[in-house]
């Protein structure tokens, strides 16, 4: 049953405009900054380590959470849409299974996009020219920033199944994205949901640990996720019996 609804929300996003968002998106963050940081090659020495910082300081806080906020709101933009909530909810399916069907699928193409980001980040480094062997680093600032991701994306999934908008979760998402660069100015990057991702990507050092244990990293995050996936199934449940 459950591989039934995630086949559902796979044939939602097969002819979908969420890949242009994917495609376009993370390409901006890229020149941006890339840019950046040819206009300042005489601070930034680091090569790779500091074009990272830069690429990260526009992806993480601005158009990563934006570009989640787009994949969620669509995961659920069919179902806002005439009545179709009361067609879910009487199917013969658990509510756990819609939303997290929903969390997977978000997920993977989180994990879609910082596979397009590591790609982009090596294209921009070899036109910048840079000469030192790529990070060995570079997989685990992918792989963490995911977790970070699937986080974002469970948080933004409850927003969108409360708020039947499509624009708004998005726009909360970037509201989101802010208060995380707000978060890890003050030192609570490592609880703050938003910050999750920036935490994971080292954004702010990349040659050096992140600001939390990895451990502790990965048991707020699943607590996060554990939090997001009660509240959607019981919000479902709950509210969504009866769908306007």
């Amino acid at each position: 049953m459950l591989l039934r609804t995630l086949r559902a929300e796979r044939m939602k996003l097969r002819h979908s405009p969420v890949w242009l968002a994917f495609l376009i998106l993370p390409v901006l963050p890229a020149v941006m900054g890339t840019f950046n940081y040819l206009q300042n090659t005489e601070i930034l020495e680091d090569q790779w380590y500091s074009l990272w910082t830069q690429h990260t300081l526009f992806l993480c806080y601005f158009f990563f959470p934006a570009i989640l906020g787009v994949y969620c709101s669509y995961l659920c933009r069919l179902e806002h849409l005439n009545h179709n909530w009361n067609a879910v909810m009487t199917a013969p399916v658990p509510v756990t299974y819609v939303y997290f069907s929903k969390l997977v699928m978000a997920s993977v193409m989180v994990i879609l996009t910082q596979l397009w980001v590591g790609v982009l980040f090596v294209i921009s480094g070899k036109f910048c020219g840079l000469t030192a062997p790529i990070p060995r680093e570079l997989l685990e600032w992918l792989l963490c920033g995911a977790v970070g991701g699937i986080v974002i994306s469970a948080l933004q999934l409850c927003i969108s199944l409360v708020i039947r908008s499509f624009a708004v979760p998005v726009g909360i998402a970037l509201i989101g994205g802010v208060a995380g660069l707000a978060a890890m100015a003050k030192g609570y990057g490592a609880w703050f949901p938003y910050s999750l991702m920036c935490v994971g990507m080292r954004a702010n050092h990349p040659g050096g640990p992140m600001v939390c244990g990895t451990g502790q990293f990965v048991v707020i995050s699943l607590f996060y996720v554990v939090i997001c996936t009660i509240f959607g199934a019981k919000w479902l449940k709950s509210r969504d019996v009866s769908a306007g």
